[in-house]
């Protein structure tokens, strides 16, 4: 791409997470065993969902595409980082940023979508408990499933070719460990106008609305137990709801916290840990949230060992 003076952009420079050398390999080795548990949990959670029928259930199909999900979009960001650390190289090239870009916003939407779809189907099985085979049948499961590929996968694309006809002048340092959609705008020297204003559109369709909708379930749910105020539905809500709650609270939390409150003075060092909070921590801690508050899943994980050592 052709800037101004005649110079092209043929990579950015990772410098949003600065490492002394004789750190280097207490980083690597932690941010490996983060992503190694991030992969194995999340594996755990597809595997035991796709072998064992009794988890054959909507919420499930939504836990088992969010564990995907999860795997994906820290795989995204950590193995560069990795490679980065080893190599002492921070360097990504232009076209693998865009790339990354791209990724990183498709499984970051979905799982913003799934867990709205996990709260809607918590609300139709505490809220209308006979009518839940019915309302929430496979067909629409797969239709919904379907339709959130086609909106995360065609959002991640608009902005990602608005990025690709920006210019980039000699600045290409990037104070993030990966490639950021709002750092890469204050890097452009070309109009960032379309694409700022596209942002705050899908934000508030695809981050605002689906949070409200979370929340508004939730209100919905506890207005339900509380008509009938008793011990035992009080437990139901925690033991069903809990999980979930602790994952959106996670989710949410570091995104507001990164995006939508105003910076301090170490606006780099908090970009830098909040973002390593929703793209590595979350999820990493997903599976030990979903699994040690399941009892579904452990009878699971029991089942499958068990069935595994018979067939021996």
């Amino acid at each position: 791409m052709i800037m101004k003076n005649q110079t092209v952009i043929t990579q950015f420079l990772l410098l949003g997470l600065p490492i002394l050398p004789e750190h280097q390999h207490l980083f690597y080795a932690l941010f490996l065993a983060m992503y190694l548990t991030t992969a194995l949990g999340n594996l755990l959670i597809i595997v035991l969902v796709q072998l064992d029928s009794h988890l054959h259930t909507p919420m499930y199909l939504f836990l088992s595409n969010l564990s995907f999900s999860d795997l994906c979009f820290s795989s995204v960001t950590m193995p560069k980082l990795l490679q980065n650390i080893q190599s002492q190289d921070p360097s990504i090239p232009y076209a693998g940023c865009l790339a990354q870009t791209y990724f990183f916003m498709v499984f970051g939407d979905m799982e913003s979508f799934l867990l709205v779809a996990m709260a809607y189907d918590r609300y139709v099985a505490i809220c209308f408990p006979l009518h839940y085979t019915s309302i929430m049948s496979p067909k629409l499961c797969g239709c919904l499933m379907l339709l959130l590929w086609m909106l995360t996968t065609s959002h991640a694309m608009m902005h990602t070719l608005l990025a690709a006809r920006l210019s980039f002048c000699e600045n290409n340092v990037i104070l993030n460990f990966f490639c950021d959609l709002f750092v890469l705008l204050k890097l452009a020297c070309s109009d960032t106008y379309v694409n700022e204003l596209m942002i705050f559109i899908m934000s508030s369709l695809l981050i605002v609305i689906p949070f409200f909708l979370i929340v508004m379930s939730y209100a919905r749910i506890i207005a339900s137990i509380l008509k009938v105020p008793s011990i035992q539905g009080i437990y139901k809500v925690f033991s069903t709801c809990g999980s979930h709650l602790s994952v959106v609270t996670l989710f949410y939390g570091t995104i507001i916290g990164l995006y939508l409150c105003p910076s301090g003075n170490n606006s780099t060092v908090k970009g830098t840990v909040m973002a390593m909070m929703y793209t590595v921590v979350t999820p990493m801690l997903n599976p030990f949230i979903y699994s040690l508050r399941n009892r579904d899943m452990k009878r699971a994980l029991i089942r499958v060992i068990c069935s595994k050592k018979i067939s021996l």
